[in-house]
């Protein structure tokens, strides 16, 4: 798959690309009939892909709203319980950016550490917990390392404690089958394109509906009919795609990471076991320049800003200045990560040469 600039594509978690049969959609989709009925009939469908209610879903401009919006939401809902809220140091920034606005709401924020893997000790959430914790945000899975954590367990110990559990799902909907009924999700949110929809539009899970009312009360937005009809349809294609596209993707990257770990020094990044089937982050070799093959492919790097995750996770800043992210989608070929495998041990040998 070629991205901008005609480079070959392996930066999926940062955007996809609206599939052909989404745009064929849009560009043909004419509004006709109720608003509110062809929103309700959207929000079905992109609710189908969660197992969740057409009236549990709550449409955004993106996924940066949606975390937004989810946590101010929760936190202004629960304030009576407490002001204490528990995350952990490696979620996305915006995320982040979303505990230090709720600081200025009177919010106190406990920041869990993560282990070498990347994941949260639930051991160590559980020493956390104080009288008026009232919630809990925990991302489902990394955008950087693709790690995935114990987010059932996470689940389980918010029901116990009657804390509200939201979640960063934006890397998991979309690329895993989710049913927020067994992962027990009390807000969730995601993004149409993460997973091959239209870009500017976003979702919000929120399974109580007394949160979903006091959210209504003080948020409104209505989507362009096609953003959402597109939203659907890529829920739709998911469900319809989902095995044949994590076996082809899944191939890609085990493909990828067997043919490069007798580089000497090599190290993936991140839990192996619990991580999501089209993500790799790469540690490389300081005198191993994939830095250098920016110019053919398009992968996440550090040169520009320091990864916080990586560092998390105890990685220096020398290795984490040599590490990488590939993260495959659907369009990649075999072919195009042959090419990749083949530029990257073109670059050991210029260095067993030299």
């Amino acid at each position: 798959m070629e991205g901008i600039n005609n480079k070959i594509y392996f930066n999926n978690n940062r955007t996809t690309s609206p599939d052909p049969e989404v745009i064929d959609l849009m560009r043909s989709y004419v509004p006709m009939g109720n608003t509110d009925l062809a929103l309700n009939t959207f929000k079905k469908g992109v609710a189908s892909m969660i197992n969740a209610e057409a009236d549990e879903i709550i449409f955004t401009r993106g996924t940066s709203e949606s975390i937004n919006l989810g946590l101010k939401s929760c936190f202004r809902y629960n304030f009576e319980k407490g002001k204490h809220v528990i995350t952990n140091i490696s979620e996305h920034f915006a995320v982040l950016d979303g505990c230090n606005e709720l600081k200025a709401l009177g919010a106190e924020i406990t920041y869990l550490p993560v282990d070498p893997e990347g994941r949260i000790d639930v051991q160590e959430l559980r020493n956390k917990i104080r009288p008026d914790t009232q919630m809990l945000s925990i991302m489902a899975a990394n955008n950087e390392t693709g790690v995935v954590q114990p987010i059932e367990e996470v689940a389980e110990f918010c029901r116990e404690h009657q804390i509200t559990f939201f979640t960063d799902a934006c890397q998991l909907v979309g690329k895993t089958l989710v049913d927020v009924n067994d992962f027990g999700f009390d807000c969730a949110a995601f993004g149409s394109h993460k997973m091959y929809g239209p870009e500017g539009i976003g979702a919000l899970y929120i399974r109580d509906k007394d949160l979903r009312s006091f959210l209504l009360n003080n948020y409104t937005f209505e989507p362009e009919l096609k953003l959402a009809a597109g939203f659907a349809k890529a829920a739709e294609l998911f469900l319809e795609q989902h095995w044949e596209n994590s076996s082809h993707i899944s191939k890609l990257k085990n493909y990828m990471e067997h043919q490069l770990l007798d580089i000497e020094g090599l190290r993936i990044n991140g839990s192996t076991r619990h991580r999501l089937y089209n993500t790799s982050n790469l540690t490389f070799p300081e005198d191993i320049n994939v830095y250098s093959l920016l110019d053919k492919f398009d992968f996440a790097h550090n040169r520009c800003k320091e990864s916080y995750v990586l560092k998390a996770m105890g990685l220096s800043s020398e290795e984490i200045k040599n590490s990488y992210r590939f993260s495959f989608g659907k369009y990649n070929t075999l072919d195009e990560v042959k090419l990749l495998v083949e530029s990257i041990l073109g670059l050991v040998n210029q260095k067993t040469l030299s």
